[in-house]
């Protein structure tokens, strides 16, 4: 498939690319790093809508245009809601704020394998979106940061995906200090998975990426991320019951036969033949 340009009505704060089973999404403000509002939150799930019941879309990659991933929420927008609410109203910063939380969750739970590519300023909300993604990879020279507690603000709803991703005690020092790390303490915190020192590089360790994921059966991936998230949420014997209905579900699927057969004639099987 030549890449194709994504159209959703009505975006203009995202960039979208849909090639060969991968959806490239930009986050698209450049001129403001990037910085996420109301919109942009719309959009982005507007697009998860969009590719969630398909199974060709094998990935999802995302970005930021202009050199920077994203540097947190923009200021404009939460200045523009804080004001009180009259009495019995929906207060907006709360709204703002949960809606922001919401799109981190809807990531964390894409059914495709997120990939993001961090560069430049990877701060607040940016770092959440990065916290949630499968596969991270960093620029060497990127800062990561939650800078909020440093703006009088709690990191609200990113916390609980960032305690998730590296343990309670990095993330103490982290919130409470506003401390900056590059893309390799980064990755020595298991942030991120991999590092690179140059556009180039990260677009090989990208491909290489992709390459891994399409060898997996789509509908494979999907179970077992979904199982994945659900440990700790769930109790364990539940879960595991969980576990073996759908296992034994796809070895009696399509994708089970597949791979058996392909596995048993020594080729690869047909959702990775391509490759």
């Amino acid at each position: 498939m030549n890449p194709t340009l994504f159209r959703l009505p009505g975006c203009s704060q995202i960039a979208l690319e849909l090639a060969d089973g991968v959806l490239h999404l930009t986050l698209n403000r450049p001129a403001q790093r990037n910085a996420m509002t109301q919109t942009m939150l719309g959009e982005i799930d507007a697009a998860l809508d969009a590719v969630a019941p398909h199974e060709t879309v094998r990935a999802i990659v995302l970005r930021g245009a202009g050199g920077h991933f994203c540097a947190g929420g923009d200021i404009r927008d939460m200045q523009a809601a804080q004001d009180a609410p009259v009495a019995g109203a929906a207060d907006p910063l709360f709204a703002l704020n949960r809606a922001f939380g919401r799109l981190v969750a809807r990531v964390d739970a894409a059914p495709q394998v997120v990939i993001a590519c961090l560069e430049g300023a990877v701060m607040g909300g940016g770092l959440g979106l990065a916290c949630v993604s499968d596969i991270a990879i960093a620029d060497r020279a990127a800062r990561f940061a939650m800078p909020e507690t440093g703006l009088g603000l709690p990191p609200a709803q990113i916390a609980p995906f960032v305690v998730a991703r590296i343990g309670l005690a990095q993330a103490r020092r982290l919130v409470l200090t506003g401390a900056a790390l590059d893309g390799a303490e980064a990755a020595r915190l298991g942030l991120v998975h991999f590092v690179t020192d140059e556009p180039e590089a990260m677009a090989e360790r990208l491909r290489e990426q992709l390459t891994r994921v399409r060898r997996c059966a789509p509908r494979a991936n999907r179970v077992s991320k979904d199982l994945l998230l659900k440990v700790g949420a769930m109790e364990r014997d539940a879960l595991l019951d969980q576990a073996a209905r759908s296992f034994a579900e796809a070895v009696r699927g399509d994708e089970g036969r597949e791979g058996a057969r392909a596995f048993l004639e020594r080729r690869l099987p047909s959702w990775a033949a391509a490759d």
